[in-house]
């Protein structure tokens, strides 16, 4: 099932850290690799998904680097859906969303196809289409974290 997503990955001087997710891994759980961002001062990297089930595990892998300064690691994710990029960053070792002011993850519930794990869709909560939306889906489903 087609599911376009994008991510991007902003860590000053870390691009020996990043160096393995730059090359193909069959390994992986997740598939493609990660592309600089060309003449940029702090280093950046970007990796688009064009399916759902290619993408499952990126976040574990980039929180299992060897990080020089993981307090300054920035990866920022956004599904076909989502209004703006959602923001996750590290604490107490784990990369964890950031709240984004004047936005909220909405966690439908689920449809037909219970086997697809999806992240919920960040919306701005000044857009009209956020206005009157209720039903979240059940809170063992809300972890946006679980599909990437």
């Amino acid at each position: 099932m087609s599911r376009f997503a994008q991510v991007l990955v902003l860590a000053r001087y870390e691009d020996e850290v990043m160096e393995p997710l730059t090359r193909d891994d069959e390994t992986r759980t997740w598939r493609g690799k990660f592309t600089p961002i060309p003449d940029w001062f702090i280093s950046g990297w970007h990796l688009e998904f064009f399916r759902w089930n290619q993408r499952r595990g990126v976040l574990a892998d980039l929180e299992a680097l060897p990080w020089k300064e993981p307090e300054c690691v920035q990866v920022m994710l956004h599904d076909e859906d989502d209004d703006v990029f959602g923001m996750w960053m590290f604490q107490d070792g784990e990369l964890v969303e950031v709240q984004i002011p004047r936005t909220k993850r909405i966690h439908h519930p689920p449809s037909y196809e219970r086997d697809i794990l999806r992240p919920g869709t960040l919306w701005r909560t000044d857009s009209p289409k956020v206005q009157g939306l209720t039903g979240h889906a059940p809170e063992h489903e809300q972890n946006p974290r679980l599909s990437w």
